[in-house]
């Protein structure tokens, strides 16, 4: 598949805004700043400035451009043009939020990480698990298991089951921290929701269907 090279330098800079932001910021930034928090929002992480105001960004940046090269050479030639452009725009939403949150907790302002991050989080499982449904089997998007690469019908009842579920996470994760309830036991909770169940429901149809084929040819 042909490379959208505007597409790729528009999104691309987009990944380096915060790096701009921050050579600009440079003299007022502390010499170490956090970069990791915990569910609760308070920092567990810190890196120096250089490696975040420098390479957070240009390391995020790497990371879209494999990402972008996968997409452009992968078989998902049926995949969605919303959920294609949810996708590609995903590191440089994940670059701006970083930069932000760092940059402005490094000045000194409060960045209500624990509101922020579930709310982005939230945000992204529901517009991920809208089109989760209507990704046509490939081998680079979707939940790509043996099972469901190996049978349409497998492929899209698991596609539907997990969008659905990631719809209700997202629902469920934003009504929790607009209540002030956020915490990590629900976090794993919603992982094991939308991760573990469509995998299990993925494998159980695949083996309920096997040994029907088995009998079938007996």
């Amino acid at each position: 598949m042909k490379i959208n090279k505007k597409e790729l330098l528009l999104t691309s800079l987009v990944c380096l805004l915060p790096l701009l932001a921050g050579a600009a910021l440079y003299p007022r930034l502390p010499e170490t700043m956090a970069t990791h928090w915990g569910i609760d929002g308070t920092a567990n992480g810190w890196s120096s400035r250089a490696a975040t105001v420098f390479g957070l960004p240009l390391f995020i940046l790497a990371l879209h451009l494999v990402c972008f090269y996968a997409e452009s050479h992968g078989t998902n030639r049926n995949m969605n043009p919303a959920l294609r452009t949810v996708l590609l725009w995903f590191c440089p939403a994940v670059s701006l939020l970083g930069g932000a949150l760092t940059l402005g907790t490094g000045l000194g302002y409060e960045m209500h990480i624990s509101t922020v991050v579930p709310v982005f989080m939230g945000l992204l499982f529901l517009i991920l698990g809208n089109y989760l449904p209507k990704i046509r089997r490939n081998l680079t998007v979707g939940i790509k298991l043996p099972w469901t690469l190996a049978s349409e019908e497998n492929w899209s009842r698991t596609h539907r089951i997990a969008g659905f579920l990631w719809v209700l996470a997202g629902l469920v994760t934003l009504a929790v921290t607009l209540l002030g309830a956020w915490s990590s036991g629900l976090f794993f909770a919603l992982l094991v929701l939308t991760a573990g169940i469509p995998t299990l429901y993925s494998y159980c149809y695949y083996r309920r269907h096997e040994r029907e084929d088995k009998d079938g040819n007996d």
